[in-house]
């Protein structure tokens, strides 16, 4: 759970980061060397402030080891690998609208976005390789280069993004049971914010494709786009549903509770290609930085063979 922390941390500077970026709004043809010093400089800083960050507020507190690498591929049905792809594809999009916003072009602006999206979550797989916790999780930085990459070809290949990671949340439902609840209480978190972060059972990845801008002609609405999706359910541990508490120092057992592996077709909305007399929401086209699926029906598969209708899913 401790690699949410990071995603905290990047999530509040590219608030920041936005904010900035919309004060000026506009994309320089040739670079500014002011705004590409600050750049530089304020990502470099970002960066070795949370590696020393997280070392002092989480590994600090576990034992030390010799560098070594941990296989964890099996987690939690790899929901968490994909939140690790979507992370780096978020880093990569915020940093490549800041090198962007310096003058550098859409090409080497993907780049170095790519790499600092890269390096921005990487920073927990080299902390995890020195604590006897954990380990270095070759499965992660796969996942973060991936996503870092489905951002980068599309800004090589289209100069836009046609095939967009999204992200949802269904935090606020219930467990079956009051002790499966407590259960992912001591997991996961109470607070809506830590639910968000930390409960996969509550998360979804989405794969938000545009049709329109495939072909940029004819009556299809361009604002609408079609969803891909993957979650998974029944989940009260990392690999299996029993063990031992490690807040409680209780065994707990929750082996009738299946894991589910859940995918997802549904309709999506493109908030940057909506239009008004003309001109573009620009709060809409900020609020699509975030890369939050928009609310919408959704047809779901799961691997127990049941095919389920959902009329709004989050």
């Amino acid at each position: 759970m401790k690699k949410w922390l990071f995603i905290v941390v990047l999530f509040s500077n590219s608030l920041l980061a936005q904010n900035k970026i919309k004060s000026f709004f506009s994309f320089p043809d040739t670079i500014n060397h002011t705004r590409l010093k600050t750049v530089v400089i304020g990502q470099g800083t970002v960066w070795l402030s949370s590696m020393y960050g997280l070392n002092k507020a989480w590994y600090a507190n576990y034992p030390r080891s010799r560098f070594q690498f941990y296989n964890d591929i099996k987690e939690w049905q790899q929901v968490d690998k994909v939140g690790h792809a979507w992370s780096a594809y978020w880093g990569a999009q915020l940093s490549s609208s800041l090198f962007r916003w310096s003058g550098v072009s859409q090409k080497k602006s993907a780049l170095y976005g790519a790499g600092m999206g890269i390096a921005y979550v990487s920073v927990i797989e080299v902390l995890d390789g020195f604590s006897k916790e954990w380990g270095f999780s070759v499965g992660d930085i796969a996942a973060n280069t991936s996503g870092a990459l489905l951002f980068a070809s599309q800004e090589y290949a289209w100069q836009e993004q046609r095939i967009q990671f999204k992200f949802s949340s269904s935090f606020w439902k219930k467990y079956a049971t009051a002790e499966e609840q407590q259960r992912a209480h001591n997991l996961y978190g109470n607070s809506p914010f830590e639910k968000i972060l930390k409960d996969y059972n509550h998360q979804t990845y989405w794969l938000s494709i545009n049709p329109w801008s495939f072909k940029k002609e004819g009556n299809f609405p361009k604002w609408l786009n079609i969803a891909v999706g993957y979650g998974a359910d029944g989940m009260l541990g990392g690999y299996e549903n029993y063990g031992t508490d490690k807040i409680t120092n209780r065994p707990y057992n929750f082996s009738e509770l299946k894991r589910v592996r859940q995918f997802y077709i549904s309709p999506d909305i493109d908030l940057s290609k909506i239009e008004f007399r003309g001109h573009k929401f620009k709060l809409l086209k900020a609020l699509n930085v975030l890369k939050i699926k928009f609310p919408m029906p959704a047809l779901e598969y799961n691997n127990e063979g049941k095919l389920i209708f959902h009329p709004l899913y989050f």
